[in-house]
């Protein structure tokens, strides 16, 4: 006998090619694709303007995947974590994050991650797999769920692991979450955040998904850069800034570079001006992110080192946001998914 196949590991076209190859009618891929993603219907019998004889040939094809909610933790700002058991027990954080105009899911890509940037917990245990296409998308289908009525408008792929090193998976999940007949996000609600890998940024570009870009940067200086993130040996600087002002080419939405505010590390006069000098040039926002607690050896800024920093950026007319770390008491704030259970 056959083995079934996940049917959520394959976007709309794929799906379509599958069904042609065994010899279903092709337009009822994009049916069952609006069971399972506009009405969320995991059942194959359940779905009515199909044919039952067609009903049970997909069901002898393919099986539906589902998560288990390991644990789910609500923040004093209302910030949820939501902690998932895989198939094969490997476990990823998901966070749901409201507010009044918009609510963000913050999704995983990976198993762990490789790059090690070191004011990042996600990446202590290691890297283990790519998460699958289905996994990615399971996260969303599970927390839309478990926080509905409330409804998530926008999705960051900022969660556990570098999605532009699961670049095939991570875009595929996409086109899944953007299809008009599933689950119709709009483009501009979509965010993937790189610790700045090349390739992928190119790649992404030529691909004119139409989807937000956010660049964790964290410094303008190469050696301070590298330190913090050591993936800054293969993508310096200035491969970087060429990258994203090649993307901003492609895609006219303005690139987002995240800087994590570290206390003595990246947040003196100089590096503010380094920074202004960094983005000039480039279609962008800054988000400044005052440093998370954790285990590890940074520290916070003090509201004074805070303010010295913004005004040098201000006086150099960078347009910055001075970001409010959401769900840190539930170590779900930016550096600290994986800090439960690693």
């Amino acid at each position: 006998m056959q083995e079934k196949v996940d049917i959520k590991n394959y976007c709309l076209q794929e799906l379509k090619e599958i069904f042609c190859a065994n010899n279903f009618i092709e337009y009822q891929a994009s049916q069952v694709f609006s069971w399972v993603y506009a009405k969320r219907v995991e059942d194959f019998y359940s779905m009515t303007n199909i044919s039952k004889e067609m009903r049970l040939a997909f069901a002898e094809k393919f099986y539906f995947s589902k998560f288990k909610i390991v644990k789910k933790e609500l923040s004093n700002d209302k910030t949820e974590k939501f902690l998932f058991e895989l198939k094969d027990k490997d476990r990823i954080e998901s966070v749901f994050i409201p507010e009044e105009s918009r609510a963000t899911l913050c999704v995983s890509s990976q198993v762990g991650c490789k790059f090690n940037c070191k004011f990042c917990l996600s990446g202590k245990p290691g890297f283990k797999r790519n998460l699958k296409i289905s996994e990615i998308v399971n996260q969303y289908l599970a927390v839309s769920s478990s926080v509905a009525p409330s409804k998530i408008t926008n999705l960051v792929f900022m969660g556990i692991g570098e999605p532009l090193d699961n670049f095939s998976n991570v875009t595929k999940a996409i086109e899944i979450f953007m299809a008009p007949s599933g689950i119709g996000f709009g483009k501009r609600k979509i965010c993937v955040s790189t610790c700045g890998l090349i390739e992928g940024i190119e790649k992404l570009a030529r691909l004119k998904l139409g989807i937000k870009l956010s660049v964790s940067l964290h410094s303008a200086d190469e050696a301070i850069r590298t330190k913090l993130m050591p993936v800054n040996k293969k993508y310096p600087l200035k491969e970087l800034s060429k990258a994203v002002k090649d993307f901003t080419k492609y895609e006219k939405y303005p690139i987002t570079f995240e800087y994590a505010l570290i206390h003595g590390i990246n947040t003196g006069k100089e590096d503010a001006r380094k920074l202004i000098k960094f983005v000039h040039g480039i279609n962008c926002k800054i988000n400044l992110i005052p440093w998370n607690k954790s285990s590890l050896e940074f520290n916070q800024p003090d509201s004074m080192e805070t303010e010295s920093f913004c005004r040098e950026l201000k006086s150099g007319g960078v347009f910055f946001t001075l970001r409010k770390p959401r769900g840190q008491d539930i170590n779900a704030a930016c550096g600290q998914l994986a800090a439960s259970w690693s």
